[in-house]
């Protein structure tokens, strides 16, 4: 039964790309059909073998120890504010983002993420079946994050069409920024992200070639990366406070968005007797059903899946905590992967603001398509929820 549904969960998302693609005829399907099985494999060998298991085990270690590192600075500074032996959310899973940012910032000075993301890249451009600047893209925003990206590839930034930017918006919102996969690997299970990380990469190509389909010409296929010439302590200070300030920003967020939708269930039950993520859980439960959530669990599934996109994804992982008990092994697996993406709505104001300082022309432009890259990215969170659906 769940392979029928998760196979009815393909054909409506897919159908869903294809009613908003700008080119239907245009789409190719051998190399859609090559990077779902890709996603197939990753996320069996991920969740399914012994040596993904140790993989990820790795994996969630060397992220564990660079927690533990950071915590000695944070503990350093803010160690008096524990409140009995605990440190808060802010202090103990946010605030580790400074460590995590400043190590980045060596790996890229040293040339070291430069080469892997390069390689990466271009052997993903052999499968996907575009340009080497898209296949970078994909690979630099799970690195750096989905603003930062944008200041690598400026050069060539203002001679993009638009339909090569809204596949470099799309990969962008997608992935997640390798700074906060830490913070991420706090509140969900490791192999989780890190098969979300996976198939995060491989769900962006599949369904921007279905919505944005085209083929990049060899004398177009050009990738030009921006290079700053900074020393190494310049270098290290800027990410230190590039790192201390998404911590701040995603704290700010937090606060915000936590309380307005506090407001919003109190409103939504004074008026309508149901609170408002009450409400968004049954407009949200056919999907999480179809995704592979269990028909008894689809409507509370369905309510963080909506927080996650109108919010985002630190609130609903949140949630998720508070409420791991009341779920199926599958459900969490579902709902973990489909929350490991930059996709919602303040998204879209970070991606149009990064390109706009950069390029006044290419932001209006990132403007105009933004609610089609929302959709887009959540259609990639769907896909591979369904996928890792049916291996539970």
């Amino acid at each position: 039964m769940k392979y029928l549904i998760g196979f009815t969960s393909f054909l409506v998302i897919f159908v869903l790309a294809v009613l908003a693609s700008n080119n239907r005829g245009a789409i190719r399907y051998r190399p859609l059909v090559v990077m779902l099985i890709c996603q197939f494999i990753f996320a069996g060998l991920l969740l399914k073998t012994s040596a993904g298991n140790q993989v990820i085990a790795v994996i969630a270690g060397v992220f564990a120890n660079l927690m533990a590192y950071a915590s000695e600075g944070v503990n350093f500074v803010f160690g008096g504010l524990q409140n009995k032996g605990e440190l808060s959310f802010f202090i103990g899973v946010l605030l580790p983002i400074v460590f995590i940012s400043a190590l980045i910032g060596i790996l890229q000075h040293l040339k070291i993420l430069g080469f892997l993301i390069r390689y990466i890249g271009l052997g993903l451009s052999k499968i996907n079946g575009m340009g080497r600047l898209e296949s970078y893209n994909a690979v630099a925003s799970a690195v750096l994050g989905q603003s930062e990206v944008f200041i690598s590839v400026k050069q060539q930034l203002g001679l993009l069409p638009q339909h090569r930017l809204y596949t470099l918006c799309t990969s962008a919102m997608s992935t997640v920024s390798m700074a906060i996969v830490g913070a991420y690997m706090a509140m969900l299970e490791p192999r989780y992200v890190v098969t979300a990380l996976v198939l995060n990469l491989f769900g962006g190509f599949i369904i921007a070639s279905v919505l944005n389909p085209y083929k990049v010409e060899p004398n177009e296929d050009i990738l030009t990366v921006s290079k700053g010439h900074q020393s190494f302590f310049e270098m290290l200070s800027e990410y230190i406070l590039d790192g201390f300030k998404v911590a701040l920003i995603v704290g700010a967020m937090l606060i915000g968005f936590i309380a307005l939708i506090t407001m919003m269930n109190a409103i939504f039950t004074a008026i309508f007797g149901i609170s408002f993520q009450a409400l968004l859980g049954y407009l949200f439960a056919p999907m999480a059903y179809l995704v592979g959530v269990p028909w008894y669990e689809a409507v509370d599934a369905g309510s963080l899946m909506a927080t996650k996109i109108v919010s985002n994804e630190f609130v609903a992982m949140l949630s998720l905590q508070n409420m791991a008990a009341e779920f199926s092994v599958r459900t969490m697996a579902v709902l973990s992967v489909f929350l490991v993406s930059f996709a919602n709505f303040s998204s879209i104001g970070i991606i149009v603001g990064a390109i706009k300082a950069l390029n006044n022309d290419q932001g209006n432009s990132a403007a105009r398509f933004g609610l089609k890259l929302l959709y887009g990215a959540t259609l990639v969170s769907f896909l591979n929820a369904t996928i890792v659906g049916l291996f539970f």
